[in-house]
């Protein structure tokens, strides 16, 4: 029985996975271009050939980590505003439903900290889903997720009394360049801005707690789904204020999502005739979690880490190495294990169960 629900489970991740036909193979590239300008680094890496800057990102990644205060610092924006706005969809590929009436929304804007080519994503945007008391929590949603992905958790919270700023990661829904129909330059075969963006997106989260302190908020949380998991742990571990964490999907080592995944096929077979796993992974050290639990275990936290038995994208090998070093570290978390996959978290009735640990959990540590 246990090996039929398995392969059922497994079609099942393999056909949502499978649904879209946007997916891009985009060519390999260092992007070097994207490191100009980034704290404490010195030069601009070599352009002459393909070893010297697979050692000059090397090196650049190893750096960061052991600087990562500086890296990961900021200045508070200034042109904080919430604004009304229609709300759409804004769906990862074609239309979808974009222009559809859908109500009009309150949404948190302010000029992101991390200037791209892009002006669609340099303005940072969170739904705002206000709430009377001293609790906040930040909302990421997963990769790719439309404008209303992770709504209805927001309001969950609410009806707990917590308010929640759920955040448009970079290159997302109204964020996204028009030239994409999908988050494409989020995750993507170049290299540098794959970590470019994931500092924009750690940047924006520390902008939206300051955001939430001069509005009289006191206690801290925050909410990743998987991408958002990743940007979420590396956030925490740079940010005393974040006391409560809920990892929905983790994992250990950006690389080896990328290599492994079932969602990010399109992505491997855009590096893997350029770059090895190893290389791959030193490459995204960065803007690994595996890589900062040093920093996490600065602060007193709450952690809640879920992951799925059968998870094709963030395979659960990688999410038990994640809970491993919580309890080598004795630091303070709880496990939930979901009997279904990546994409099936979202469907009926996996995602009630999903809810319940993550609202319960947040409610109860916040």
């Amino acid at each position: 029985m246990r090996q039929r629900y398995q392969n059922w489970m497994h079609t099942w991740e393999t056909r949502l996975t499978t649904r879209d036909t946007n997916r891009v193979v985009r060519p390999f590239d260092w992007g070097v271009e994207w490191t100009r300008g980034w704290p404490g680094l010195n030069g601009n890496g070599s352009e002459a050939n393909r070893e010297s800057l697979e050692n000059f990102f090397h090196q650049l990644n190893r750096h960061i980590i052991v600087h990562s205060d500086e890296f990961f610092s900021y200045r508070t924006p200034t042109d904080f505003r919430i604004e009304q706005h229609p709300v759409k969809l804004h769906a990862a590929g074609g239309n979808n439903g974009d222009d559809e009436d859908r109500g009009v929304g309150e949404f948190l804007r302010f000029t992101s900290a991390i200037a791209t080519p892009y002006p669609e994503n340099n303005i940072a945007n969170a739904r705002w889903f206000p709430a009377r008391g001293r609790r906040a929590m930040i909302v990421l949603p997963q990769w790719n997720a439309d404008a209303l992905g992770h709504n209805a958790l927001c309001r969950m919270m609410n009806f707990c009394g917590i308010a929640a700023l759920r955040l448009s990661m970079p290159y997302h829904d109204v964020r996204r360049p028009a030239e994409l129909e999908r988050a494409d330059y989020a995750v993507s075969a170049n290299i540098g801005r794959t970590i470019a963006a994931a500092r924009q997106a750690i940047l924006d989260i520390r902008c939206c707690l300051d955001w939430l302190e001069s509005q009289g908020y006191r206690r801290f949380g925050i909410l990743g789904t998987s991408l958002g998991s990743c940007y979420a742990f590396i956030a925490s571990a740079h940010d005393e204020r974040l006391r409560v964490n809920a990892f929905n999907h983790a994992s250990t080592y950006f690389a080896d999502v990328v290599w492994t995944g079932q969602s990010t096929r399109h992505i491997r077979a855009g590096v893997e005739r350029e770059i090895t796993l190893e290389s791959l992974r030193q490459s995204w050290l960065a803007i690994s979690p595996m890589s900062y639990f040093d920093q996490f275990s600065r602060f007193p936290k709450k952690s809640l880490i879920i992951y799925a038995t059968y998870d094709l994208t963030f395979l659960p090998e990688f999410s038990r190495q994640v809970v491993a070093e919580f309890r080598r570290r004795r630091l303070d978390h709880r496990v939930a294990i979901l009997p279904c996959g990546h994409y099936t978290t979202g469907e009926t009735p996996y995602k009630f169960l999903d809810a319940w640990h993550l609202v319960r959990f947040i409610n109860n540590a916040l």
